[in-house]
């Protein structure tokens, strides 16, 4: 739930900061080359780019989905955001086609299970469906994903309902869907299976409730359902200019160690909390002990005394008059440590060229004080590896981080 929170606070901060640019074209790729490795049947483009709604700093794919064994009755879509942050495949139902007859999810006596996803500012509802996802040449047998704003489940329950208004279109949610490849299988786990909790999972019969379900038929981690090249996932990116970039290029690689591909040499390993995934920032004498690595958030996001927000329209965010360049150090559970370089720059001045949607500098505050969301722009200019809870990898068991 981290990642799905932290994705929406940055999207409804960037409403209003970014709204002179929501309705204007992109242009050509200013950013350096990509890391891009040798295609193969492991490797995904991915691109930073003007989507649904106009927001900057979200990373797409492109996704083909299938009904269950089918080789024919497919389609590709794409615009999906690429999260670390969260796990599972979810899409916009105004994009999925009814061809596609997807097999509903049900429980024991045959109700139906449906998914609420609640945000800082609203929230998203839909059924759980069974399909086969294709990506690049790796397929997710049977993978229970989300097909959010079904309009034969327009009833939604208050419990779900209670933080503010649906973002169930792809111009609300600035995608038309998310590939959520993060570091666990299940989108809840553990919790969702042991309590019916109120805003996870339902079950409708006469009516939507709150329903315990199993790990089997929550929403699951594509990537963890491929029969090889499932321990994990590298995000490769360019490196950009402070100014930013009108788009930028890269690759999602499958498995990690698995490949000549994915190897991870000379790489940093950071553990993280095998239950919330998180890890610790030490910036300027202050700890943020829930921490985060989330290409699923457009901002760097955290609180600080010294950096001046911007006018108190856009507030949420930080102007500094000039760059601040900025050194943070990050922790993981394992003892394991890495400096990091990273800068801040003016959001209102970042974003008033309409034509650019790629930036590696652009934060915000964070209204918890223990939390430093590294989204984005931490992975321009490196490869970032995620690995999934409890998969083995050469330099050490899932979940963790690594650069």
């Amino acid at each position: 739930m981290i990642a799905a929170t932290m994705r929406a606070f940055a999207f409804g901060a960037l409403a209003a900061l970014g709204a002179a640019i929501a309705g204007c074209s992109g242009g050509g790729d200013s950013s350096t080359p990509a890391p891009t490795p040798m295609p193969t049947q492991n490797t995904q483009a991915v691109i930073v780019e003007k989507g649904p709604g106009g927001f900057v700093n979200i990373l797409y794919t492109t996704v083909t989905i299938c009904a269950p064994g089918a080789s024919s009755n497919c389609q590709t879509i794409d615009h999906i955001q690429v999260d670390t942050g969260s796990s599972g495949l979810r899409i916009i139902g105004s994009a999925l086609s009814p061809a596609l007859a997807l097999r509903q999810q049900t429980d024991a006596s045959g109700n139906p299970i449906v998914e609420c996803t609640q945000f800082v500012d609203g929230f998203s509802w839909g059924p759980v469906k069974i399909a086969d996802v294709r990506l690049a040449g790796e397929v997710a047998s049977s993978a229970p994903i989300q097909v959010i704003g079904d309009p034969a489940f327009a009833a939604v329950p208050p419990s779900c309902a209670n933080t503010g208004p649906p973002e169930n279109t792809a111009e609300a949610f600035g995608a038309n869907g998310v590939l959520g490849v993060g570091l666990f299988i299940e989108d809840c786990g553990g919790a969702c299976a042991q309590s019916a909790i109120p805003g996870t999972y339902y079950v409708c019969a006469a009516s939507c409730q709150p329903a315990r379900i199993a790990l089997a038929q929550q929403v699951q981690n594509p990537v963890a359902l491929f029969a090889t090249d499932n321990n994990g996932v590298i995000i490769m990116l360019p490196s950009i200019p402070a100014t930013g970039a009108a788009s930028a290029s890269g690759s999602l690689v499958f498995g990690i160690g698995t490949q000549a591909n994915n190897a991870a040499t000379a790489v940093t390993v950071l553990g993280t909390d095998p239950n919330t995934g998180l890890i610790t920032t030490v910036l300027n004498n202050q700890t943020y002990t829930g921490s985060y690595i989330d290409s699923g958030a457009n901002l760097f996001s955290f609180g600080s005394s010294t950096l001046p927000p911007c006018r108190p329209q856009n507030a949420d965010f930080y102007c500094p008059a000039t760059l601040q360049n900025l050194t943070a150090t990050l922790r993981g559970t394992n003892g394991a440590s890495a400096n990091v370089n990273f800068s801040v720059g003016n959001a209102e001045t970042l974003v008033a060229d309409p034509t650019l949607y790629a930036f590696n500098d652009l934060a915000g505050r964070n209204s918890d004080p223990a939390s430093f969301a590294w989204g984005l722009p931490f992975f321009f200019g490196r490869s970032v590896y995620t690995a999934i809870e409890g998969r083995s990898t050469p330099v050490g068991p899932g979940p963790y981080y690594a650069f």
